[in-house]
């Protein structure tokens, strides 16, 4: 009993979500005074779940400034994208994340106890594996942000840290045990399944979301322990797994200020689309611009081989992103069907997913702005409506303050209002990301329930399904077109692009027409960039694609993992502080030092625990900074 109060009352200290489930007020009782008979797992579990789901205050710094700036899922030009940081930002989310893994290990611990003390219900032990399958979710956050971490930790005491392969055996080994657990025949009451936001407590879709999760760890180590990584692949990937629409991990969003409301619904964050993913998207499938938009918007389609207005004096050049200088006066004539569904185009005033945040401010819906000199006197006018574009990150240098246009919210693409209306769903695994898994490893050839060209299509046409595009899945799927990354659709296309394309462009100062030689980038983080159309690069790009918005933390960890797909350097017109190896004489070249690859762990850690902390940099294998490469990643 006094252990059981222990828990629960670190639990309590830590930050219980109670608002988030009014049925927690059903135990009306005196805390000091609760029972082992009253104290229900499910509620801890149900708080475990929600509490993760981030309440905007974390969310708008873990989930957006970080995981999302750093997967290239929009442009942020600070923090992690240009080896930034902020200490606040980390602390707040580290102590957040401790709290949701003290709930999971308590949900633990007390179905434990009630399992001792022959107090349990039938769903008990049901109810322990979930909340163990949950907890190694909340792990896999933990470790991939920071690196080492205690395997028995969050419980009260200063535990000790493991290193991060240790703390992959022990998730890889607690997700199998916990799936081989659980009863599927168990039944439960009618009231159980509100108090599980996901999955209702249906346990054979709890046993496939920790089989598809242990795919994705087992992935994970593909790299540095390919022998361990196949191993448990194959055993997972004979389960029963995450391969429909029905079987989604997903948590309802609600307008408020809580943990359910949106992750991404903060006003002040614009989520612009990023030149990584333009240069994804554009060319990409095969699928005309004027076979997706309605009439209004043909007049301003451009023909394939154009590529927009030379700007020179306006556009950063000293990055490699293969767009660089030029800004589409239009939209394009070939892209991806999912990019005008997750990004809106400007002056795309009544399409009900335009964004017009921030709300108390016009930017949203002004779309004329201006081009200046170092005066300030105004070089041109351009109106945005209807066009298409991405800026690079990085520092422009003085072309930045003489650019009005190219980082304003009312001229550039935005990420749909869909996502941040706090009205959808965030999902944590979806069948694409389980079939993807399946393709790479079909790829690696390694054992899989179906061959590498059907699970790469069938994760497309979830992916499209999802996006409401499925009508342009099978002429996709066939598409020999690249894009401007020099990756086509077609599995059985394997051809590398030519090496360089001549396009079509106009002077934006002078309005004379003029011819430029198109460069496919070159991706040295993987196979030094002589390869740019193999079936790894196809099924990591579509992988990336389909993953926006909701998984930006496995988009990071798939570029720090394989260095795919290609994200272009920031511009380093003036130099980067934070980013000290990319230089003018080097910005053509990939590196692993030119992006982040953690989270520098709080200095309340240091400060609190100096020990663990110590040990914690030590088995790191580098100094505790942004640009140490986790284990698991590319060096």
């Amino acid at each position: 009993m006094k252990t059981l109060f222990k828990y629960f009352l670190i639990a309590m200290l830590g930050g219980f979500a109670l608002a988030a489930c009014s049925d927690f007020e059903e135990i009306n009782v005196d805390p000091k005074a609760a029972s082992v008979e009253q104290v229900q797992v499910e509620y801890i579990i149900n708080n475990a779940i929600i509490s993760a789901q981030q309440d905007p205050h974390v969310a708008e710094r873990a989930y957006v400034l970080y995981w999302k700036t750093a997967s290239r899922q929009h442009r942020y030009n600070g923090a992690l994208a240009i080896g930034g940081y902020n200490e606040g930002w980390t602390a707040d989310y580290y102590s957040y994340l401790s709290g949701w893994l003290k709930s999971a290990n308590l949900a633990i611990t007390v179905a434990d106890e009630k399992i001792a003390a022959g107090v349990a219900m039938p769903y008990t032990e049901n109810l322990k594996q979930v909340a163990r399958i949950w907890r190694v979710y909340l792990m896999s956050e933990f470790t991939d942000n920071f690196g080492p971490m205690p395997v028995d930790a969050f419980s009260g005491v200063n535990p000790q840290f493991n290193d991060v392969k240790d703390v992959y055996y022990h998730m890889l080994s607690e997700l199998k045990d916990a799936a081989e657990k659980l009863d599927v025949s168990v039944v439960n009451p009618t009231t159980l399944a509100k108090y599980d936001q996901a999955y209702g407590y249906d346990y054979l879709k709890w046993k496939k979301y920790a089989n598809s999760m242990r795919l994705r760890l087992a992935m994970r180590l593909s790299e540095v322990d390919a022998g361990k990584a196949k191993t448990e692949f194959e055993d997972a990937a004979s389960k029963e797994l995450i391969l429909s629409a029905a079987d989604i991990f997903q948590v309802a969003e609600r307008s408020g200020w809580d943990a359910l409301s949106g992750v991404m619904s903060r006003e002040w964050n614009a989520q612009p689309l990023s030149a990584t993913l333009n240069n994804l998207y554009i060319g990409l499938g095969g699928i005309n611009s004027s076979d997706q938009l309605a009439p209004e918007f043909l007049p301003k389609i451009k023909p394939s081989n154009y590529i927009g207005l030379k700007w020179d004096q306006h556009l950063t050049s000293m990055t490699n992103d293969p767009s660089a200088g030029y800004w589409l006066d239009g939209l394009p004539g070939v892209i991806d069907p999912r990019a005008y569904k997750a990004f809106i185009i400007p002056g795309d005033f009544t399409n009900p997913n335009f964004s017009f945040y921030p709300s108390w401010t016009n930017d949203a819906r002004t779309v004329k702005r201006n081009l200046v000199d170092a005066s300030g006197n105004v070089v041109l006018t351009f109106d945005g409506t209807y066009t298409w574009n991405a800026a690079s990150l990085g520092n422009w240098g003085t072309k930045s303050a003489q650019n009005q246009i190219s980082f304003y919210t009312g001229t550039i693409p935005r990420l749909s209002q869909q996502f941040r209306g706090s009205a959808s769903k965030r999902i944590f695994f979806a069948p694409w990301e389980t079939y993807f898994l399946l393709a790479e490893g079909a790829v690696r050839g390694w054992k899989t329930p179906v061959n590498g060209k059907t699970a790469y299509e069938n994760g497309i046409k979830a992916s499209f399904d999802y996006w409401g595009v499925s009508q342009f899945a099978n002429e996709y799927l066939q598409s020999e077109s690249y894009n401007r990354t020099g990756t086509s659709v077609k599995w059985d296309h394997q051809a590398e692009p030519p090496a360089t394309v001549v396009m079509n462009y106009v002077n934006g100062y002078t309005n004379e027409p003029g011819t430029m030689t198109f460069k496919y980038p070159e991706n040295h983080l993987y196979k030094n960039g002589t390869v740019k159309n193999d079936l790894l690069t196809k099924v990591i790009t579509q992988k990336y694609i389909a993953q926006l918005p909701w998984a930006p933390m496995e988009a990071w960890s798939d570029h720090r993992r394989l260095g795919l797909p290609f994200f272009d350097n920031p511009a380093v017109d003036l130099p980067l502080t934070d980013l000290p190896n990319l230089t003018q004489s080097n910005y053509m070249t990939s590196s692993v030092k030119n992006f982040p690859q953690r989270l520098k762990y709080p200095a309340s850690l240091a400060n609190s625990n100096p020990e663990g902390y110590t040990q914690a940099v030590s088995l790191l294998g580098g100094p505790d900074a942004i640009l140490t490469p986790l284990w698991w990643a590319k060096k």
